[in-house]
């Protein structure tokens, strides 16, 4: 790969901004996993537990809009930084709860734990734009896909960390050593991070915030349909049908989805090759238009064989994992296209809108993941996942006409 004199120093920022973003990652899938368990515990209701994560969501829309502006005009370590500390003041708050763990107290913790993991992700996924050269678009797919993979094994490690840490220590001490490893992060960062990477030769207005392109708009909707129909059977319905239903223990609701998101990154980082796209030729919309269709069947078919009574516990066992490998295609495709479609003066602000998308498809996909499995089951969270697939593999037609960058 051809590199400039200036691209080392370049890459060694990313690189310390990667290791950030793998941190943080580790914390966020372990609070996630934390909170759903241990709520659950107590008795709340796959609703109530699925607003526990509405902040979370919702600020996670605002932040990917602001962040990037701000990423734009500031650079991507102050970004990063900030994002660091407010998840160690989130973390920090289910340690010291001063009006007791109460939904609005949970609730505000992961509004601030949502606004930090969306200024991590828009400062990683910004970054690589700036330093693979422009004429190395099989370049850009590859260092996307490992960026993306690594980093939701990394969010899976955290589902594990998050159900071994409740059983060994129980909910406040997990927090609370979360909190400390994650400081050290951070000051580490605030020494390391010293280059001002990814802010705009011209300082954008913030009235640019919303894409004024096109291909990014048709690409965000496609984004938050996808997302959508992952989080509407993932992030609530299922690890409470796991232990609700299958009877399975804290421990094995963490230990499974832990792996499943650990496969899951794997195949994203390989998904170069799993597509034979190693070498010099990225892929097109065409091909991830394919893949989304392929993705719909997956629901369809786990939901068929619940409603006429298969094992359910292998059926979603190994249901979820074919529809884990689909997805992390789709997935790794979608973002390469934004990266490769994004502006790349002030490239975060493309994708911070192209993330706000992300954010609101994953909120949508949380709410409905509580309120349609507490009213109507598991069944029909998977009907609903495919036809939000069928909307994300129709807002990919248009962007056919469209040139990568």
């Amino acid at each position: 790969m051809p590199m400039s004199g200036t691209l080392p120093a370049d890459i060694k920022q990313y690189f310390v901004i990667t290791g950030n973003y793998w941190a943080f990652t580790l914390t966020d899938g372990a609070l996630r996993m934390l909170v759903v368990l241990y709520f659950h515990e107590l008795g709340y209701a796959p609703l109530q537990i699925a607003f526990l994560f509405l902040f979370y969501e919702i600020f996670g829309v605002v932040t990917n809009l602001i962040g990037g502006w701000l990423g734009a005009r500031l650079g991507l370590n102050r970004t990063m930084n900030i994002g660091l500390f407010l998840q160690i003041v989130a973390l920090s708050m289910l340690v010291f709860p001063i009006f007791g763990l109460t939904i609005p107290w949970v609730m505000a913790a992961q509004a601030l734990s949502g606004i930090a993991k969306d200024l991590n992700k828009m400062s990683a996924k910004s970054a690589i734009k700036i330093v693979v050269p422009s004429d190395a678009q099989h370049q850009l797919f590859k260092w996307v896909a490992i960026l993306t993979g690594s980093k939701n094994a990394l969010k899976g490690a955290g589902f594990f960390l998050g159900g071994a840490l409740l059983a060994g220590l129980g909910f406040t001490s997990a927090n609370a050593l979360m909190a400390i490893g994650l400081a050290l992060v951070w000051l580490a960062s605030l020494i390391l991070l010293k280059k001002e990477l990814g802010r705009a030769k011209n300082k954008p207005k913030f009235s640019e915030i919303f894409s004024k392109s096109r291909a990014i708009n048709y690409l965000s909707a496609a984004r938050l349909f996808l997302f959508g129909a992952r989080d509407v059977w993932f992030v609530v319905a299922l690890p409470v049908f796991m232990a609700e239903i299958l009877g399975w223990s804290h421990w094995g609701v963490g230990s499974y989805l832990a792996l499943w998101v650990i496969g899951y990154g794997a195949v994203q980082s390989a998904t170069p090759y799993l597509t034979g796209r190693k070498v010099n030729t990225p892929p097109g919309v065409s091909e991830a238009f394919v893949w989304a269709l392929f993705l719909i069947a997956v629901p369809i078919l786990i939901a068929g064989g619940m409603f006429t009574g298969w094992n359910p516990e292998w059926l979603i066992t190994l249901g979820l994992a074919v529809f884990g490998f689909v997805f992390a295609i789709n997935s790794s495709l979608h973002s390469y296209l934004i990266v490769a479609f994004a502006n790349e003066d002030g490239v975060s602000l493309d994708v911070g809108f192209y993330y706000m998308a992300n954010a609101m498809g994953r909120l949508m996909g949380t709410v409905l993941s509580g309120w349609v499995y507490q009213e109507y089951g598991l069944v029909l969270c998977l009907v609903v996942s495919a036809s939000f697939i069928s909307m994300s593999a129709l807002c990919l037609l248009p962007l056919r006409k469209y040139p990568l960058g």
